[in-house]
């Protein structure tokens, strides 16, 4: 309890200082709205072409679209520490985090929290609203609680991700570009339905880096659609906590890197 109360102050600290520039604030919030809705039309644009991509109309596209959307924004506004941690390093300030008594992940991800995510997450929430209204679904308790599940699996989904980019910095002391082709380049590859791609792309999403455990199964069970590519059907009820368990397993991986943490030397 008392980690957490530390981390609701570092997140006050945050949010303080980012509103002494609310003219900054509400422009940069307003700029991430704008460039996801343009990455919005660019999805309107391809089903107003083709009118359904192998039996998904827009509205349904829209829903993967927004769930994924609104988890992103929320990783990017509080892992933006790990995001940036490959500075820390290179400049040797994570040696005097090694030396504070608290655990280095609450410090970091104390260190910088991203507020104007909010344009994105924003975007997403209206986005995914829209879809509801549009789509003839019969909700349940249940499947409003899957639907935040989702939302909530994948932020934790791409946190473990960051994470996971920022403990390869205690071996490269650099960010490798490769793990941003999963985390910036997953958004993208959810953004749609994933049984539209090839078998070999699916299983990389479902078994190497568990997107569709966040977003696609949990969208098919809430649209009612049995297409799971072979799975039960239960597996849309209880994906999204996979993306808890990747974060987790995230986690341990950091610890692991920790211990083998040496200093740059500077």
């Amino acid at each position: 309890m008392d980690s957490i109360k530390l981390y609701f102050k570092y997140f006050r600290f945050n949010i303080e200082s980012q509103l002494q520039y609310k003219t900054s604030f509400i422009m940069m919030s307003i700029g991430h709205f704008l460039i996801t809705f343009i990455e919005f039309l660019g999805v309107w644009v391809l089903f107003e072409r083709f009118g359904n991509i192998q039996g998904f109309i827009f509205e349904e596209a829209a829903l993967f679209y927004g769930i994924v959307h609104m988890a992103f924004a929320i990783t990017e506004g509080w892992t933006r520490g790990f995001d940036t941690f490959p500075k820390l390093v290179r400049l040797g300030d994570f040696d005097r985090i090694l030396l504070r008594p608290r655990t280095t992940v609450l410090q970091i991800l104390g260190h910088d929290i991203q507020m104007m995510r909010i344009g994105r997450f924003m975007q997403g929430l209206v986005v995914l609203i829209w879809a509801i209204f549009k789509l003839n679904i019969e909700w349940t308790l249940g499947k409003t609680l899957l639907l935040i599940g989702s939302i909530i699996g994948g932020n934790f989904l791409f946190s473990g991700l960051i994470v996971l980019q920022a403990t390869l910095s205690f071996w490269s002391v650099q960010s490798l570009e490769i793990v941003n082709s999963f985390t910036y380049g997953g958004v993208q590859a959810a953004q749609y339905p994933i049984s539209i791609y090839k078998p070999w792309f699916r299983k990389i999403l479902i078994y190497i880096i568990p997107l569709a455990t966040v977003n696609y199964f949990p969208a098919m069970t809430i649209l009612g659609k049995s297409d799971l590519l072979s799975f039960s059907k239960w597996i849309g009820w209880f994906s999204p906590l996979f993306g808890i368990l990747f974060f987790i397993f995230s986690l341990s991986i950091w610890r692991i890197g920790v211990k083998h943490y040496t200093s740059t030397g500077s």
